[in-house]
């Protein structure tokens, strides 16, 4: 028994976290449900400090009470597994965390089942990728308080680190970790969009070449919209394709996956009432790239349909940076916003300043601008939108003029722009003092008697118009 950390599923994520975990000092067990997996980790990498297992009893025999143990298997049905054969074998004190991509309803059943089983759960998100999880992750743990402060010392050594700290926090009671996770893989989507839609107009509607794109995008990724996307983003652009000339990345088929984080996050946004402009249309462009017949078959109905040649003309690269650099403002707007009502509504207890730290370095969407939004809500832990912090206050002003002129254009030249215009939408309503809602709660009271209550007396009582019998104006 002297395993520091167990590890269950070699996997490719599995696998990279336990070689992580190793490359710190640490003692590790692993665990595979087939045994050949186990053998193919043990024949790379394996040395006294791997302690290779093949059954349950082994794994947990090979671990220092109290056990820490790390699930990385898909999210389901084999976590359930991996929890109910461990639960025989395990002491109060035990640790089971899942680091899966697991939706937060079911880790919060889990914490409830571990409980009545004796034994401590954790649920936490992962981000990072395979290079990530080997050269250090940001980790979302929510749950057992008390669990996440044994495991803290551990998951400090592997996680990545900034300059604000290691990338590992404490995000909240019971199902926290993965709901954060799930926010954070729902702003990825509207980033991926983002980035998406500018290239594709640096493409066709700047026509400028591949490797002038790619030094459009290392340029920025020196500058306000530095991140880790910008960065793998100049690097594909600029890839050229082996089976032939041009830019590989033309030659994919345009078809975008996806595993169902960003629904989930638009579905909860729903759910709770939180408008989520940007993510939604990135999971919306993602659904519609999937009916290639269907667009094959529109376009040969309307050709260009009404598109203005010429309509982008006048639209710069640097009117391109702005859109993306305050439609991504409005995007972690959103995600923000959820994340508090949520926390709320659930009684989480997340700390969104940590969450930001967190999401500094390792994750997907780290990016330099995390700085501003975690000294956003240290300044004002209660800021209810993230754009109202000063800082963003002034970036979203100076960029507004090219964002709404891309925006313009490109609906000009019928260019699709979703989360371009999605986030513009969103700004431009939450810019709107009285807007168009005064008449849909008219024609609610019309048809429902669902009541309205005046502009005069906002705080005052709801009231019911017989519409139908009112005299008509002129």
């Amino acid at each position: 028994m002297n395993a520091d950390i167990g590890v269950i599923g070699l996997g490719v994520m599995g696998a990279s976290i336990a070689r992580n975990f190793h490359s710190r000092g640490l003692t590790v067990a692993v665990y595979n449900r087939e045994p050949e997996s186990t053998d193919s980790f043990k024949e790379k990498y394996g040395d006294d400090r791997f302690v290779c297992t093949y059954d349950y009893s082994a794994f947990v025999a090979a671990l220092q009470p109290p056990r820490r143990i790390l699930g990385l298997v898909t999210a389901g049905k084999p976590m359930d597994s991996i929890m109910e054969a461990l639960a025989p074998l395990l002491g109060p004190e035990d640790i089971v965390i899942d680091g899966g991509n697991s939706h937060f309803d079911d880790t919060q059943r889990r914490d409830k089942w571990a409980r009545e089983h004796g034994f401590r759960f954790v649920g936490m998100g992962v981000s990072g990728g395979e290079e990530g999880a080997l050269k250090g992750p940001a980790m979302m743990p929510g749950g057992d308080f008390e669990a996440w402060q044994r495991l803290r010392p551990v998951l400090e050594l592997a996680c990545a680190k900034s300059d604000s700290g290691p990338c590992v926090d404490y995000c909240g009671k019971a199902g926290a970790g993965h709901f954060v996770k799930m926010v954070h893989n729902g702003i990825e989507y509207g980033d991926m969009q983002l980035i998406a839609e500018v290239w594709s107009i640096l493409k066709d509607g700047l026509k400028l070449g591949p490797a002038q794109i790619a030094g459009v995008f290392g340029d920025w990724n020196r500058g306000d919209l530095a991140s880790f996307l910008i960065e793998i983003t100049e690097q594909i652009v600029a890839a050229k394709d082996p089976a032939g000339p041009g830019a590989l990345v033309e030659q994919i088929l345009d078809v975008a996956g996806q595993k169902g984080t960003g629904r989930w996050t638009s579905i909860l946004a729903i759910e709770q009432g939180v408008p989520l402009n940007t993510v939604t249309a990135a999971v919306d462009a993602r659904a519609l790239s999937v009916l290639r017949g269907e667009r094959a078959k529109v376009r040969a109905a309307f050709g260009a349909g009404g598109a203005t040649a010429g309509a982008l003309d006048g639209v710069s690269v640097d009117d391109l940076r702005d859109a993306l650099y305050a439609a991504k403002i409005m995007s972690y707007t959103q995600g923000f916003a959820l994340l508090r009502q949520s926390s709320d509504h659930f009684a989480f207890g997340t700390d969104l300043a940590a969450v930001s730290r967190i999401w500094k370095a390792g994750c997907i969407i780290r990016a330099a601008f995390l700085d501003k939004v975690y000294s956003a809500f240290r300044s004002d832990p209660a800021l209810p939108l993230l754009f109202m912090d000063p800082f963003f206050t002034g970036e979203v002003r100076r960029c507004l003029p090219g964002w709404r002129k891309v925006v313009a254009r490109a609906a000009e030249a019928g260019v699709a722009a979703p989360a371009l215009a999605g986030s513009l939408t969103y700004f431009d309503t939450l810019n709107t003092v009285v807007g168009s809602a005064q008449l849909i709660q008219a024609q609610r009271d019309f048809f429902g008697a669902h009541t309205y209550k005046r502009l005069a007396d906002a705080g005052g009582a709801a009231v019911h118009t017989e519409w139908a019998g009112l005299p008509r104006l002129g």
